[in-house]
């Protein structure tokens, strides 16, 4: 709920504030404490903090900092300014950096990243970035290249070729004043090539997802390019990389063919006994430990080969990655048991890393401003321009074609670490790899903007019609549930409204997830998941319920829309006790309520199993609460027992503090109330309900 989110994150704001307050003091301390004479008190303040220095102690102050301040920049990115949340991950690693946090507070930028402290940071990252590229790999799903698309082939090799020329362009303009002394013109060109030809698959996947394209033939097809370019991208590089740790022709020759010996052994090999563990797991629900231990070792070994070779590891865990298995549910138990650690920990660090690598305040002359106005509007012209205009000659109109060149130049966490690879190999210099950061950073935040502005401009209407205004009489009800448990309970219910009459109710499932919750591979896997409960219940009561299955942060528009969409006389929903509120009403349920263009119920569930006796509260007989619930009467075996306020109203004393009477609502399995008289009877100071409650808030026209 938005009250509970907006607490937590107050909360995590302060305990970083005051965490920053004193670290901030910490670093500012110790750099004078290191002119004070010793004192003769065992435990003085500057003793106490020098403690803080301990290289175990120190790792925990970053792994706290840069976590918690990643998610909170994450947070911040999705929920307030709309971009995908990485991107705010990777704002945090640079704030962090010599940028700001060790330009306006040097002292605290060596207390928290002393030069000695690097090493094991920066090894951490490579863990992270190995466990994340293992994961990347997984999620490539190769199955939607077999098909070979006339216009995704178009599009993903103009995507790739055109930005690759301007990028080798843009080094024979650099090579001379920018890059590193004793690395050849072929490395430097080759690699700001790459650089500017990668897209970055997840990001873009997240942002199709959020929009709710991905099932649309825009989305099928910039996946698909975008899958093809990751391939073909991560492919050049490996012969990039192998080209300039080698040398000389003779060695890359000799690399590449180790390579490509290599590749099939992890295809012809690897892969079938990977697929063969993955039949074990068809339909276990987790993995042993010593399965988890098999593969984890196949990841770092094909991490190590990849590494001793001659390219980088993290080729290795890619290729470990695109050889699982698709079959069964080896891939997704995988992912849960890897994904969030590699994600939330290790990846963080892998920024953090990339911005203390990144300094801006290198950029301190007109002339390396003006080389990033180059590169920014070189990469914007081969990416965004060629993909658009290639997908154009493919027979796509200007809308789409300008919405896929948006989306191809969508580069984020990738982009950093081609350029990481490119930092680590000394074939970038500082300047321009902080440059390409930021190019970086421009060109995805970039994308959301020039997607909404691409649609404002082509049509002032939306996208998604509204189905035609029915002209029947049907009771069209759309359950939006989160939980599996809660729509099986609203499904029930909207069934008990039908009082029999099972062909004038039409019951629409309307499931929705958080666009980060969940990975490519899983998403269709999950879409079909999420509703199989669902729709065995509708099966066990005799009606065929239909299902729509959403990714958002905007959840309350979502829904609103929907019901809108849909033309819904009713919307069910469910409400669970808030962890620093009492209002089963706030945050997003409180939107829906004041926005929704029909009846919406809210359902409290406290254990409801059956609709045996129903609670009717009402004021007066000509209540709508009344002619709601009337059709429930025709059901056979349905007890409904009507109370009025009167019977419940009673007078407060210190045994009874609240002036409600519940011995009539203990043996009912579900109440039903108008909002406006929740609100007015004070159920929400009710320390425990003494069942299940279901608040109908009337529309009116």
């Amino acid at each position: 709920m938005k009250i509970k989110s907006s607490l937590f994150y107050g909360i995590t704001l302060v305990l970083f504030g005051g965490l920053g307050f004193f670290l901030l003091e910490a670093g500012s301390i110790l750099e004078s404490a290191k002119n004070i004479a010793p004192l003769s008190v065992s435990l003085t303040k500057e003793n106490l903090l020098s403690r803080f220095q301990h290289p175990i102690a120190l790792l925990f102050i970053q792994i706290i900092i840069v976590c918690g301040f990643a998610r909170f920049m994450g947070y911040v990115f999705s929920r307030k300014l709309k971009q995908p949340s990485v991107m705010g991950e990777i704002v945090a690693g640079i704030v962090l950096g010599p940028s700001l946090l060790g330009f306006y507070f040097p002292d605290t930028m060596r207390f928290l990243f002393p030069p000695a402290s690097l090493p094991t940071l920066s090894t951490l990252s490579q863990i992270g970035l190995i466990l994340f590229m293992f994961i990347i790999g997984m999620e490539l799903d190769l199955s939607v290249l077999k098909t070979k698309a006339h216009s995704a082939i178009i599009i993903s090799h103009a995507s790739i070729v055109i930005p690759f020329f301007l990028g080798m362009v843009l080094a024979y303009i650099f090579y001379t004043n920018h890059a590193p002394q004793n690395v050849s013109f072929l490395s430097f060109s080759l690699f700001l090539g790459i650089a500017m030809s990668i897209t970055a698959f997840p990001v873009l996947a997240r942002i199709l997802q959020e929009r709710n394209l991905t099932r649309t033939p825009l989305g099928a097809l910039v996946l698909t390019c975008a899958a093809a370019d990751d391939v073909t991208a991560w492919i050049l590089l490996a012969i990039i990389v192998t080209i300039s740790k080698a040398g000389d022709l003779n060695t890359a020759i000799f690399t590449i063919g180790l390579s490509a010996a290599y590749i099939l052994f992890m295809i012809y090999l690897i892969a079938p006994f990977l697929k063969r563990l993955g039949s074990i797991y068809i339909s276990r629900e987790n993995l042993t430990r010593t399965a988890v231990a098999l593969i984890l070792m196949i990841v770092f070994l094909s991490s190590l080969t990849t590494e001793v070779i001659g390219i980088h590891a993290l080729f290795g865990a890619f290729l470990a990655g695109v050889v699982m298995p698709s079959d069964g549910n080896l891939k997704k138990l995988i992912s849960e048991k890897i994904e969030d650690i590699a994600v939330i920990l290790f990846l963080p660090i892998f920024f953090v890393i990339t911005g203390l690598r990144t300094e801006i305040n290198l950029l301190n002359d007109s002339q390396l401003w003006n080389v990033f106005g180059l590169v920014i509007l070189v990469a914007v012209v081969g990416k965004f321009l060629g993909s658009a205009i290639a997908a154009k000659i493919a027979g796509s109109n200007w809308e789409d074609s300008l919405s896929i060149g948006a989306l191809m130049n969508t580069r984020g966490l990738m982009e950093l670490v081609v350029l990481n690879i490119g930092y680590d190999l000394g074939i970038l210099s500082p300047e321009i790899f902080a440059v390409f950061v930021l190019m970086a950073l421009v060109t995805t935040l970039s994308t959301g903007p020039l997607l909404d502005g691409i649609q404002k401009f082509f049509s002032e209407k939306p996208k998604v019609y509204a189905e035609p205004i029915p002209q029947d009489k049907k009771l069209r009800v759309l359950v939006a549930f989160a939980q599996e448990k809660m729509g099986k309970s609203l499904v029930r219910f909207a069934y008990s409204l039908s009082g029999n009459q099972k062909r004038n109710l039409e019951i629409t499932a309307l499931h929705i997830s958080p666009n980060d919750s969940l990975s490519n591979e899983e998403l269709t896997r999950y879409r079909e998941a999420s509703f199989e409960s669902i729709r065995q219940t509708g099966s066990e009561v005799g009606i065929q319920v239909g299902t729509e299955y959403r990714i958002t942060d905007n959840i309350t528009y979502e829904i609103v829309n929907f019901t809108k969409l849909k033309h819904s006389n009713l919307l069910l929903i469910g409400a669970a006790k808030p962890l620093f509120s009492r209002s089963y009403t706030g945050g997003k349920i409180k939107g829906i309520l004041n926005y929704t263009p029909a009846t919406v119920g809210v359902l409290i569930d406290n254990g409801l199993e059956s609709l045996d006796r129903i609670g009717i509260v009402y004021k007066s007989e000509s209540d709508p609460i009344l002619n709601f619930s009337q059709k429930l009467i025709t059901l056979k075996g349905l007890r409904n027992v009507k109370i009025n306020v009167s019977e419940l109203i009673q007078p407060e004393t210190d045994i009874n503090p609240y002036p409600i009477s519940l011995p009539k609502l203990n043996s009912c399995s579900l109440v039903l109330i108008d909002l406006d008289v929740w609100e007015e009877l004070g159920f929400e100071r009710l320390d425990h309900l003494p069942t299940s409650f279901l608040l109908v808030r009337f529309f009116t026209h």
